[in-house]
């Protein structure tokens, strides 16, 4: 008996006090605002459920991803073939609901994956303490079971949408992210990137109207576009850690800030936001009045990269890297006027 309570204090006093915490902090909250609504309210409660999971990823996530999609099917001539005739922005405009909810419920799945397990709970105690699971508003083992009804749910729209393909690789890569911890290790940007690729051609053939039971594909050309927003992504996303590095250190997470160094990741950051804006502006080969907007947008995220370094000037660099890159989305339609 003794010897087995040595034991329990040796092991209590390798714990770590975070570590702790979070564990008492998931044994105490049973219940939680969703759990405690009867049948008919958690049906209710479902669009707040879906908001509040998704939040923080809207607008720098759900709509550039959307954006992608929509702007470039107005270049349909240069990123697609095998239609008949261009698209409408009549046309265009009532596809966009679709994509906007391709992009928001992967999104949500995502999120879901992300923040239930005790390691992401850990880290948003200290860097986002606001989300639903640290507030109470639904406990992980809900998160859980939502996930078991949800992903059926989605491969069946993915594939109503002819954009299965994309989706299921979608699936597999937040699988490879939340559940076998990709997240904490270096290759973290690369599956972003490829999953921005799965998005971006997958909202772009939305909005297009093609997909797997269409004619309609993209192009070389847009093929060779989608690959460079990818890159882009590559190169730059970790501007996105730069304000979490206290939580990914707590964590052990191995993000490129952290890696290489904050200095150093800042320079590259800066360094390919400027790459990345000459050639795609040099891709698409615009006349001198399209090189303002993307220009002046990635001169602004590069400047703040390099000189606002607290995390709440990190979190509006990051909010002007996703603008920079919705501004890069439009060069397919300014090389058009």
């Amino acid at each position: 008996m003794a010897g087995t309570c040595a034991g329990s204090v040796e092991r209590d006093s390798q714990t770590p006090l975070l570590e702790k915490s979070t564990q008492a902090y998931m044994e105490e909250t049973e219940t939680s605002e969703f759990g405690s609504k009867s049948r008919i309210g958690k049906i209710a409660y479902i669009p707040k459920l879906i908001w509040i999971f998704t939040e923080s990823n809207f607008d720098t996530f759900v709509i550039p991803n959307t954006a992608f999609g929509v702007l470039g099917a107005f270049a349909a001539s240069i990123l697609v073939e095998g239609y008949q005739k261009p698209p409408t922005a009549l046309e265009i405009l009532w596809r966009f609901p679709l994509a906007l909810a391709f992009n928001w419920y992967s999104v949500f799945i995502f999120d879901l994956a992300n923040q239930r397990s005790p390691e992401s709970i850990q880290e948003d105690l200290i860097n986002k303490p606001w989300r639903p699971i640290p507030t109470g508003k639904v406990t992980a083992t809900e998160a859980r079971r939502i996930l078991l009804v949800a992903i059926p749910l989605v491969l069946l729209f993915n594939y109503m949408l002819g954009v299965w393909r994309q989706g299921f690789i979608i699936l597999i890569l937040t699988w490879m992210y939340n559940d076998i911890r990709g997240s904490d290790e270096v290759v973290r940007d690369l599956i972003i990137s490829v999953a921005y690729g799965m998005f971006n051609s997958a909202s772009l053939e939305i909005a297009v109207g093609g997909g797997e039971y269409t004619n309609i594909n993209i192009s070389r050309g847009g093929l060779i576009w989608t690959a460079m927003i990818s890159a882009v992504i590559l190169t730059t996303m970790q501007v996105q850690d730069l304000k979490d590095q206290a939580g990914d250190r707590t964590r052990g997470r191995q993000t490129i800030a952290l890696w290489i160094g904050d200095r150093f990741s800042r320079i590259t950051i800066a360094f390919f936001v400027c790459f990345w804006s000459a050639a795609c502006l040099l891709f698409w080969d615009l006349r001198p009045y399209g090189y303002i907007i993307p220009a002046a947008t990635g001169a602004v995220t590069a400047y703040r990269v390099l000189s606002k370094k607290t995390p709440k000037e990190d979190a509006t660099t990051w909010r002007w890297w996703c603008l920079w890159t919705i501004t890069l989305y439009l060069l397919p339609i300014l090389s058009l006027i």
